[in-house]
């Protein structure tokens, strides 16, 4: 009976071990089929990570370690596809592009002072700068009748000046931004004004013609003449004109005084006399630029009208004598 259980366990350990075998044996040539590979994954952050897989499917081996693409995500593979022969599976962005050798060599061109100066501190100013504002020309028709035509300039233009103020940026000493905060003007121009007139024709016939009681006739400029230089000798009243027309009439009276001139206008252009002869500011009063009490006053001193019996006159403060208009009279030489 001993014999027949020693022979039984015998057989026992026999199938067991047969069992085993077979089980090792059916292992080892199903891991013969079965290949291992090294895959690295490239994540969207750049991340890589080196896994070990037997799938082959790219969906099964994101599956495998938990990656899911997001909405904005590919994978290269595809998903649909099988593992290429680099193991490498990249999952980007959707908007990014296949970085080309050719950009790398675009993006090696970029120094690294180039891409200083673009960090570079920017310097803010404020700056005033003036520019001119031209003065305008305004033409006043004043002509009358058919004659010839002339311009006379009554106002010289001037320029004005206006100053403005701007917010400038600038970055390695280079502006690149400049705003306009203010402006204002600080002189204003002035216009120019120009008179067009008619041309006056100055006609004489013969000489002036001298009257019995002092009175004389001139011609139209020849009295518009007169009547300039009286006004820019005075001009303050109607006795104060008269009083300067009477001067130059009573020299022609005169033997000390005859040898400048036998009328009024003579008198008035002497040498270093009047006005006439010492500056040029009585030109501006011609053409009937004068009062018109100054024009009566020479008229009526023409026709035999005077107010004092003086020689000379200077300015008020200038000279002792009788004021008028202005001006002091008196007979010394």
């Amino acid at each position: 009976m001993k014999n027949n259980d020693k022979a039984s366990i015998s057989l026992k350990k026999i199938v067991c071990i047969s069992i085993i075998f077979i089980f090792i044996l059916t292992v080892g040539v199903m891991a013969g089929n079965v290949s291992v590979k090294n895959v690295k994954i490239v994540l969207s952050s750049g991340y890589e990570m080196d896994i070990l897989t037997t799938k082959t499917s790219i969906k099964d081996i994101l599956e495998e370690n938990h990656i899911v693409l997001l909405e904005d995500e590919k994978v290269t593979p595809d998903t649909s596809e099988e593992l290429s022969d680099n193991n490498t599976i990249i999952i980007s962005k959707e908007t990014e592009d296949v970085v080309t050798s050719e950009k790398v060599e675009k993006s090696s061109d970029v120094s690294t002072e180039d891409v200083l100066d673009n960090y570079s501190k920017i310097v803010e100013k404020i700056v005033v700068e003036q520019e001119t504002i031209p003065y305008e020309t305004i033409t006043k028709d004043v002509t009358s009748g058919s004659g010839k035509k002339q311009d006379r300039v009554i106002q010289q233009g001037k320029n004005g000046l206006r100053e403005i103020t701007y917010k400038v940026k600038y970055q390695n000493d280079k502006q690149i931004e400049k705003t306009k905060i203010s402006s204002k003007v600080v002189k204003e121009p002035v216009d120019k004004i120009v008179e067009v007139r008619t041309q006056q024709v100055t006609t004489r016939s013969g000489s002036r013609t001298t009257y019995n009681g002092g009175k004389w006739s001139y011609s139209s400029s020849e009295l518009d003449l007169l009547c300039a230089i009286t006004a820019q000798e005075c001009s303050s009243s109607y006795t104060g004109a008269l009083a300067v027309i009477t001067t130059a009439c009573n020299r022609t009276q005169s033997s000390s005084w005859r040898r400048y001139g036998s009328d009024p206008l003579s008198q008035y252009k002497a040498p270093s006399q009047f006005c006439y002869s010492i500056d040029s500011h009585w030109r501006k009063r011609l053409n009937g630029n004068y009062p018109s009490y100054v024009k009566q006053a020479v008229l009526d001193a023409l026709n035999g009208k005077r107010n004092h019996s003086y020689l000379s006159f200077r300015a008020a403060g200038y000279a002792s004598g009788e004021l008028i208009g202005g001006n002091v009279y008196f007979n010394s030489l």
